[in-house]
């Protein structure tokens, strides 16, 4: 399933406008994905803008605040939150996302879920222009499953185990 159109860049100079961080950015490949994806996520799937973090580092993330073991210098692209319910309304990382610019493979699948060891979301992503590959750890086969397309946030809140 194609949810992102390609972008021929005729001039390293062209500029992308993002949705969530309303501000134009170098249109370089990878950063047309990322913001296709932010627009698909908002317009699209129903993501609270206000509730994505893009680019930040694992230490800045709001829910590893504190950790008493040292986190890795990796930035994650996109992290969706999501509020617990109940008592407790503080936030949990429902989706990580990775942008690529490039065909997908199993090496870029093992990235996204080593990044998830620290970051801890219930669901990852691992998209580019032409593909999506959405995955969450089975605990029935003992490994993740990926399938091919990015559901709505109504749908991963509704199987999170965060939540």
């Amino acid at each position: 399933m194609v949810i992102l159109r390609s972008l021929s860049l005729k001039n390293k100079l062209q500029k992308i406008f993002c949705l969530v961080r309303k501000k134009n950015l170098p249109a370089l490949p990878e950063e047309c994905v990322r913001v296709q994806v932010l627009a698909h996520l908002v317009n699209d799937l129903g993501f609270p803008a206000g509730c994505i973090a893009i680019e930040r580092e694992l230490a800045s993330m709001p829910h590893l605040q504190g950790v008493s073991h040292p986190l890795p210098l990796r930035r994650a692209d996109i992290v969706c939150f999501a509020k617990k319910t109940g008592g407790d309304k503080s936030l949990f990382p429902l989706l990580l996302i990775e942008c690529k610019s490039v065909k997908l493979t199993r090496k870029m699948e093992n990235q996204v879920v080593g990044y998830n060891h620290f970051l801890k979301a219930d669901f990852v992503a691992l998209v580019n222009q032409h593909e999506v590959r959405t995955g969450w750890f089975d605990r029935e086969i003992g490994e993740y499953r990926f399938i091919s397309m990015l559901p709505s946030y109504g749908e991963l809140l509704s199987q999170a185990r965060s939540a």
